[in-house]
């Protein structure tokens, strides 16, 4: 409670009754008493608020569903990538390609041609670029 021990509690209300004082205290404890009373009123009527308004009691809520903790995009990643499903290929999906046929197509593509500049020369610049 508000990290409040023992002893500490007990000091406190000491100090509580000798600054009231016995004349005001049987007051006081009837105000103390009336708001704990209007707190617990508040919270059975906010309870049955929700449970109206949303339609389920708060006891029947799956808190677990609504920790932000299990979205972890650590934990989400690691568990995607250790788990192994491997899904069976419909008979319409087209087939793999081949490294044959993957070596193919790369001799067939242009080879890049790359320009240097001469040395010395500074890189051509544009004023308009961001």
């Amino acid at each position: 409670m508000l990290g409040i021990n023992g002893p500490e509690f007990l000091l406190l209300l000491i100090i509580g009754l000798l600054v009231i004082g016995p004349s005001r205290l049987p007051e006081y404890t009837q105000k103390l008493a009336n708001i704990v009373k209007e707190v617990r009123r508040m919270a059975s009527g906010a309870r049955e608020q929700i449970k109206e308004e949303v339609g389920i009691d708060i006891d029947e809520v799956d808190w677990k569903k609504y920790d932000p903790r299990q979205y972890d995009p650590r934990r989400i990643i690691k568990e995607a990538l250790l788990e192994d499903d491997t899904k069976p290929v419909s008979t319409g999906a087209p087939a793999a390609v081949s490294t044959a046929a993957a070596t193919a197509v790369a001799e067939h593509r242009p080879a890049r041609i790359l320009e240097r500049l001469p040395e010395g020369e500074p890189a051509p610049f544009d004023s308009e670029a961001t």
